[in-house]
């Protein structure tokens, strides 16, 4: 009935887009007595001649054929509906004459293809929410999403300081960036602090603000004062060389950067006092070095880890889960999360990352390790992580950790 009242008054049609301008979008509508979903209504207005509008990311996931807009009838109106429990957070875009090709098709490693295959991707014309990232996206966060109430820095919050050094390994035969983050207050003299290794440089100082996030929980006395080293990758193409299990890297973390901080600053060297983190291949390479160098780092913060790994010619995947079933057990403690959202093929038509995830807490658990393993609905971004890096410090080292 819409859609012939639609084709029939076109004045309708543009005083609804008028309504849509000021209400934004997604549109979202309850779902009759069912207090845990909601409707997510996505529109897109074409003003140039589309084949196809998909949405992707987030609740849409990556299966591009199955997450195309429905046109109304031969009007310039475009609408994808979805089923979404009210705890949701995540990112999207809107791909106007997407190409369709599945991305097990792109070599996730050439960048040239990536962003070629990402070239239609836009933000939400009609969602003034954005999340940074390459490409930026449109951001949603329903009632329900978790609080992330430590990311945002307070005037009324002492700052610690954040210094930019470079390093430099012989292990690996390159240099890169690092930031230095030491808590307000910090002194070379008494108790040494626990140290934190973060990767991926400018995404744990920016997308997930790692010394802001610092500052508010040791500002609310819910963590210790430490010492934070987030690490840059040398080049674009060396976090797939560096990260994924290789022993070189986790020397590099074990031999070199950590001896460094520890040389430089005043920090623990005790393992207990010490955590690496990541997310993603950064997750992998954490849990990686805890397994590699447990003398060394006692603390694992895993974000949505790429457990799903293997090595090139091996016909099986988490080749690191296997590692831990093979092994005994280490002094090393975890947090692992992923999103619900991140239910998608990975490489090779591995395994999800949710699956993944879930048999690694499942075989830590058995082999008798300490593990704290958290889902967060929503997909494979920064914009949850920055969230649950919080989480994570407060159950390895916050008040009343175990």
């Amino acid at each position: 009935m819409l859609s012939i009242f639609f084709r029939r008054n076109r004045a309708a049609l543009e005083s609804f887009w008028q309504d849509i301008i000021k209400l934004g979008t997604p549109l979202v509508e309850p779902l009759g007595n069912d207090d845990r979903h909601l409707l997510l209504t996505f529109l897109w207005r074409a003003k140039e001649e589309t084949r196809n509008v998909v949405v992707a990311g987030g609740v849409a996931g990556m299966d591009f054929r199955e997450n195309q807009m429905a046109r109304l009838l031969d009007t310039d109106l475009w609408y994808k509906t979805y089923k979404v429990r009210n705890d949701a957070r995540f990112s999207y875009n809107l791909s106007v004459n997407d190409s369709l090709v599945p991305f097990e098709r792109i070599d996730l490693t050439d960048q040239k293809a990536v962003m070629k295959r990402i070239s239609t991707y836009k933000t939400d014309p009609l969602n003034s929410k954005n999340s940074l990232g390459v490409p930026p996206s449109s951001l949603v966060e329903l009632p329900g999403a978790p609080p992330q109430p430590w990311i945002k820095r307070s005037p009324d919050v002492p700052s610690g300081k954040l210094e930019e050094k470079r390093m430099k390994s012989a292990i690996l035969g390159n240099e890169r960036k690092a930031w230095v983050y030491t808590p307000p207050g910090y002194k070379t003299d008494g108790e040494p602090y626990p140290l934190m290794v973060v990767f991926d440089g400018f995404a744990y100082t920016l997308l997930v603000p790692t010394p802001a996030i610092l500052d508010n929980l040791l500002s609310k006395g819910l963590i210790p004062p430490m010492v934070a080293v987030v690490l840059d990758n040398p080049t674009p193409t060396s976090r797939n060389e560096e990260m994924p299990c290789n022993p070189r890297f986790a020397d590099f973390l074990a031999k070199e950067a950590v001896p460094w901080v520890r040389q430089n600053y005043h920090v623990s060297s005790s393992a207990s006092q010490t955590i690496v983190a990541g997310s993603s291949y950064g997750g992998l390479a954490a849990t990686f070095a805890g397994f590699y160098h447990p003398e060394i780092f006692g603390n694992v913060i895993s974000q949505s880890a790429s457990f799903w790994w293997k090595p090139k010619g091996d016909i099986e995947h988490e080749w690191l889960t296997r590692q831990f079933v093979a092994s005994p057990r280490l002094p090393v403690r975890f947090y692992l999360d992923v999103g619900l959202m991140e239910t998608g093929p990975t490489p090779e038509n591995g395994p999800s990352m949710v699956l993944v995830n879930r048999h690694m807490r499942d075989v830590l658990r058995a082999k008798g390790y300490f593990v704290h393993y958290a889902e967060f609905n929503g997909g494979h971004e920064y914009l949850n992580w920055r969230g649950t890096l919080a989480d994570a410090l407060l159950v390895l080292v916050g008040k009343g950790a175990k």
